[in-house]
């Protein structure tokens, strides 16, 4: 049973840390291409204006899929500092998912695609722990 969650925990976190490589491809790369704008709802114009702030705001989400993918690196040879280096990158992607939607409610299903595997993952991972 502890292997069940221990499993999904890795899994969820490895989601969550690939997912956000990929809003940070959008936001520091691909920023003005139209399918970006569109997932972002922006104008050409809006993007050129946000671009700087995109771009480094990409690179917060590409810290944090580093964070979480080390820690999984980490936690699949020894558990505790692996776990810590999980926790703070779920955390931090949930945090910022909670932001995002106290800042601006019609962003409630970008929060929610951010933050969906990282809850998941906190979640399994409190299980294990409590099951372990």
């Amino acid at each position: 049973m502890t292997s069940l969650f221990w499993g999904l925990t890795l899994t969820f976190a490895s989601l969550a840390a690939v997912l956000h490589v990929y809003i940070f491809w959008m936001e520091s790369l691909a920023w003005e291409t139209p399918k970006v704008r569109r997932t972002f709802g922006v104008t050409a114009e809006q993007a050129a204006a946000n671009k700087q702030f995109a771009y480094n705001q990409g690179f917060y989400n590409l810290f944090l899929a580093i964070i979480t993918g080390v820690g999984v690196g980490i936690a699949c040879r020894s558990h505790a500092p692996g776990i810590a280096l999980i926790i703070a990158g779920l955390g931090s992607m949930v945090g910022a998912a909670a932001v995002l939607i106290s800042n601006d409610r019609s962003k409630l299903r970008a929060a929610m695609v951010q933050a969906t595997f990282a809850k998941l993952g906190l979640i399994s991972l409190l299980v294990w722990a409590l099951v372990k």
